[in-house]
């Protein structure tokens, strides 16, 4: 296999495209179709944005970070963002697929859906093997997503997230069932040992060095370990768990920026607008008002 690469060529990032139903989640019924030309095949990328495809007909080959699947029905694939991809080869394939961003999860204002392991993934999975039982469930819930996320209801947002909380509770269940803590994979449960460091710490720790502290390592060793697993620097995993939360305050709460901020552990509020904007292009109020014009 000879990959469609060039020396020092840095690896794209594709972001969500969407089909104009909703900027943060995407859903597709696939029946019988080539989803992707040749030209896609052999060329790794990256996806900023969660990737689930469930398969009942069809074959292929695709690779995640080094590691080859073979696409097989009955089973269900699934990424999180920043992991490289590529395709070897896919014939015409029947399933879903949805694509779902970080702001998506921001839309749960429980932050319940962030701590689920489909989503934390510590065991760097990509394959979750269904039952017949299982095939049923998760097909009936696909089914109900998709003809939600196609109808124009009223609470169709509401709806769609609901139907998201039990898809991915349950395929939690299956992760935790289906994973265990593999022989070697050191780096990769590193890698989830700092993102639940985050996760507990992100409003009072926004260095590097004081989650290495935390994990008995040095910070270099801490960067090189989680750029190489996820291909992003240890600091933007801490900066866009902030942005994650600075979000979902904006959206779900009347605080205004400066008290956001400083429940984030800013300790100068017009730090944390300008933190914002680098980060997302939009000051907080631009934000605020943005988003809920699109989802009200």
């Amino acid at each position: 296999m000879q990959l469609l690469t060039a020396p020092n060529l840095r690896i794209p990032t594709y972001p969500l495209e969407t089909d104009g139903q909703l900027a943060s989640l995407q859903v597709r019924s696939m029946t019988r179709v080539a989803v992707h030309g040749k030209n896609d095949l052999l060329v790794p990328h990256r996806k900023d944005y969660y990737f689930l495809a469930l398969l009942w007909e069809g074959s292929g080959r695709h690779w995640i970070d080094t590691v080859p699947y073979t696409l097989k029905p009955g089973t269900l694939y699934f990424t999180v963002p920043h992991q490289v991809h590529l395709k070897e080869e896919l014939q015409p394939v029947s399933g879903f697929n949805i694509n779902f961003t970080e702001e998506f999860l921001a839309l749960d204002g429980s932050g319940t859906l962030r701590q689920l392991p489909i989503i934390q993934n510590p065991y760097n999975g990509h394959e979750l093997h269904l039952t017949p039982a299982d095939m049923a469930f998760v097909q009936d819930i696909l089914g109900k997503l998709y003809a939600e996320y196609q109808a124009a209801h009223t609470w169709q947002h509401a709806m769609l997230l609901a139907y998201m909380n039990v898809l991915l509770v349950y395929l939690s269940r299956l992760y935790t069932t289906q994973y265990r803590a593999p022989e070697g994979a050191d780096d990769a449960v590193l890698l989830g040992k700092f993102r639940a460091r985050i996760e507990a710490s992100f409003a009072r720790h926004h260095d590097v060095a004081a989650y290495a502290a935390m994990l008995h390592l040095s910070a270099g060793h801490l960067s090189d370990v989680v750029k190489e697993q996820s291909g992003k620097s240890a600091i933007t995993h801490i900066h866009e768990r902030l942005v994650v939360e600075a979000k979902r305050l904006l959206f779900h709460t009347e605080y205004t920026s400066k008290e956001i901020a400083f429940q984030l552990g800013f300790e100068d509020a017009s730090y944390f607008n300008r933190f914002f904007k680098r980060l997302t292009q939009q000051t907080p109020l631009q934000y605020r008002s943005g988003v809920r014009e699109m989802y009200q």
